[in-house]
């Protein structure tokens, strides 16, 4: 095999990580598309999803996936239940697709599915065992690379990861959140680290609604010198502090 070039080898990981191919695989199906991983990996994607796993000994219905998922004393899916769905779907708890997942549900709060969250999310995943569902996830998260679904995910996630009864999201909450999503994103945001480090010195507190919204267009918008930042624009107070901040530790000039 002809040894691969570097920009090969990097598409060759992103093929596998999005798809859980192996390399043999992802080269495969790459060198078939020229080396375009978004058509690879659709054609990929559809081919999995139209054969899904042949060793699954039984199809669970969706009713059977509710009832072994449930916990015993709610009418309910909860954290212990969630953690068994993971292990059957292969897929570590912590892991963005989850939160894919519960956008899909419109689940109303993080760790937590209502029977009516569940089958209505299955229905439009159209998954209707655990074998289909399994074989769903990799399509799953690549709805992160379209960037109107990133945003509703993004959205979505704030009032998902709020505590009930609250307004805000707790910094620490906000700050796992941020890093999750945003190692998502393609380009990466530069800035995330020490978006982080300056909440948790000078902020301290919990996260308002707006400045969640709005700091997806700041990344977005502004380019990662922040040369074409607009200090007119009505940003959040936390987003021109940031930039205050930025300058203070020699990283933008003044």
């Amino acid at each position: 095999m002809a040894k691969l070039s570097r920009r090969q080898e990097e598409k060759v990981e992103e093929f596998m990580n999005i798809t859980g191919a192996s390399k043999k695989g992802a080269i495969t199906h790459l060198k078939k598309f020229q080396w375009n991983v978004e058509s690879a990996t659709e054609e990929y994607l559809d081919q999995l999803q139209s054969n899904p796993n042949p060793h699954q000994p039984k199809p669970m219905s969706v009713e059977e996936l509710y009832r072994r998922y449930k916990d015993p004393y709610h009418d309910m899916i909860m954290a212990e239940g969630i953690s068994r769905l993971c292990t059957d779907l292969e897929v570590d708890p912590q892991d963005i697709v989850m939160l894919v997942i519960s956008w899909h549900m419109k689940a109303a709060t993080m760790c937590e599915f209502s029977k009516k969250e569940f089958f209505d999310g299955l229905k439009s995943l159209k998954i209707d065992s655990l074998g289909n569902f399994r074989s769903r996830i990799p399509s799953v998260r690549y709805e992160l690379k379209d960037k109107g679904k990133f945003r509703e995910v993004y959205n979505f996630t704030f009032d998902w990861a709020k505590e009930k009864g609250q307004k805000s999201l707790q910094l620490e909450t906000a700050i796992g959140m941020w890093q999750l999503l945003f190692a998502e994103m393609n380009p990466k945001w530069p800035y995330v680290d020490q978006w982080c480090e300056f909440l948790e010195e000078r902020h301290k507190m919990s996260i308002p609604k707006d400045t969640w919204s709005q700091l997806l267009d700041f990344v977005r918008n502004v380019d990662s010198s922040l040369s074409n930042f607009d200090a007119e624009r009505a940003w959040p107070y936390l987003v021109d502090e940031f930039m205050d901040y930025l300058k203070e530790k020699g990283l933008v000039q003044n």
